[in-house]
C-alpha cells in the first residue's frame, strides 16, 4: 500500500469505525467539511452539515447500533487536491448485515489532515438472506 492508500485507509477507519460505528460526534464533525455534498441514490442531494449531523445523532439515539463495515477500497491521487475514494461497504443492524452500497468520496487534503469534502452513496442493496 502506498503513503496516499494508507492515509486515506486511516481517515476511512476514523471516520466509520471510530466515529460512524461509535457515535463520536466530535470525532466526526473533525473529519467531515462544513461545506460537505453528500449524494445519495435514496435521498438526493443534501448540502446541510446540520442535517448530517441531526441525522448522526438520530441514528445513535436508537436503541440498537448501526455500523459500517468496508469490503473493498480503491484510492486515486486528486493532483494536489487530495484523494478519490471508492469501494463498497455494508451496513449492520444489531450485529446482522442489512444492506450493501457502493460509494465514492473525495477527500481533501488540508495542513494538518484530511477532511471529507464530498460523498456520493449508491447502488444500495437490502440483504435478505441472512
Amino acid at each position: 500500500m502506498n503513503f496516499l492508500q494508507t492515509e486515506i485507509m486511516k481517515m476511512d477507519s476514523l471516520l466509520f469505525d471510530v466515529a460512524f460505528n461509535t457515535c463520536d460526534l466530535p470525532l466526526f464533525k473533525q473529519i467531515v467539511s462544513k461545506d460537505l455534498e453528500f449524494y445519495d441514490d435514496r435521498s438526493g442531494l443534501n448540502t446541510s452539515i446540520d442535517k448530517e449531523i441531526m441525522a448522526f445523532k438520530d441514528r445513535c439515539s436508537k436503541p440498537f447500533t448501526v455500523t459500517r463495515q468496508l469490503i473493498s477500497s480503491e484510492v486515486h491521487k486528486l493532483g494536489n487536491y487530495g484523494a478519490l475514494q471508492t469501494g463498497k461497504h455494508a451496513f449492520y443492524v444489531a450485529g446482522k448485515k442489512v444492506e450493501e452500497a457502493k460509494f465514492s468520496t473525495i477527500w481533501q487534503k488540508t495542513e494538518n489532515s484530511w477532511i471529507m469534502k464530498r460523498a456520493i452513496s449508491y447502488d444500495h442493496k437490502g440483504i435478505t438472506n441472512q
